[in-house]
């Protein structure tokens, strides 16, 4: 039995590149594809925001010369594409899904709904949910943790490239000192990088825990979601 019925993934776009050269890399989104499979064999409701990084994000276009709203709209259309591209992977290993967005765009995805989105996971539907949150201004983070308070999920899962949350950029200082277990009030604290400011804000005041772990680490996601073991950090209250 899980130890989650129902979660919402964060993905961030830049991590669909792996270490290929191109915007999307197949093996990578295959990775991810064999990574929820067990998940979903097993009946968890599983809800993914994606990031557009990969591809356009708003800010940097911003400091090309980009108008800063016309950017993050910009942005908003990599994330559909990148939802599209894992849409595709997916359902090669029969996994159905069904994409929603903060910005409707027929005939490839409707406008989120909280309601329709609950029936989709109840049907055993993977919902990938592109488009921010449909403004500019606001994260992928923050669209990721609006999603979850309002489709009721257990928890966020935020997938990075290190295996939670350390005192330092651990990159930089291998001495950092990793957290197995914080409240949100001693990363406010620390100033310690979670998630930006406003998401993080959202997933506290609606005590929406999160669990920061390595994504690239084959079956860190069953060994977390089936087993109910801690293979990165969890924030809560």
């Amino acid at each position: 039995m899980a130890h989650f019925k129902r979660i919402l993934l964060k993905l961030s776009g830049e991590s669909m590149q792996g270490k290929s050269q191109n915007n999307i890399d197949p093996l990578v989104l295959d990775s991810f594809a064999k990574e929820i499979l067990p998940l979903f064999k097993a009946g968890v409701q599983i809800a993914i925001v994606i990031g557009g990084g990969n591809i356009f994000r708003g800010l940097e276009g911003n400091s090309k010369g980009f108008d800063r709203v016309q950017g993050d709209y910009m942005g908003m259309l990599a994330t559909v594409i990148n939802g599209m591209a894992i849409q595709s992977t997916f359902e090669q290993l029969n996994m159905p899904t069904h994409i929603l967005s903060g910005i409707e765009i027929n005939p490839l995805c409707e406008k989120m709904n909280r309601r329709h989105a609950i029936e989709l996971l109840e049907q055993g539907k993977i919902v990938i949910i592109s488009g921010g949150t449909g403004n500019p201004f606001f994260t992928t983070d923050t669209a990721a943790a609006l999603r979850a308070v309002e489709i009721k999920a257990d928890i966020i899962l935020k997938g990075t490239r290190v295996d939670g949350v350390y005192s330092e950029d651990p990159e930089k200082n291998p001495d950092a000192r990793k957290f197995d277990n914080i409240s949100f009030d001693d990363v406010y604290k620390k100033k310690l990088k979670v998630m930006d400011m406003t998401a993080f804000t959202i997933c506290h005041e609606n005590n929406m825990p999160i669990i920061v772990f390595n994504m690239n680490k084959e079956n860190n996601l069953s060994k977390i979601v089936l087993e109910g073991k801690n293979e990165g950090t969890i924030v809560n209250s």
